[in-house]
């Protein structure tokens, strides 16, 4: 069962305005260039991205994307 509020007449005490720290819609768009390939993988990984992104309710693609940007990433670190 839903509880009721009751709402009072009381002092909320000092109020401090929060500057606005979301990014603007033109932040959002992205950036990065992106190049359609094609691919052959194993059966058996594309499986296991298709399995994990049902789980996690997001596409199996953006996740194998999102792996690779990260190897890239993390490699080219290590190369510098």
């Amino acid at each position: 069962m839903k509880s009721i509020i009751k709402y009072t007449d009381e002092t909320i005490g000092e109020l401090k305005v929060v500057k606005d720290f979301l990014p603007s819609p033109e932040q959002l768009i992205l950036k990065d260039e992106n190049v359609k390939i094609t691919i052959a993988l194993k059966k058996s990984s594309v499986e296991f991205f298709k399995s994990e992104a049902k789980k996690h309710h997001t596409s199996y693609q953006g996740m194998i994307r999102e792996l690779i940007d990260w190897y890239a990433v993390q490699n080219t670190k290590s190369t510098s």
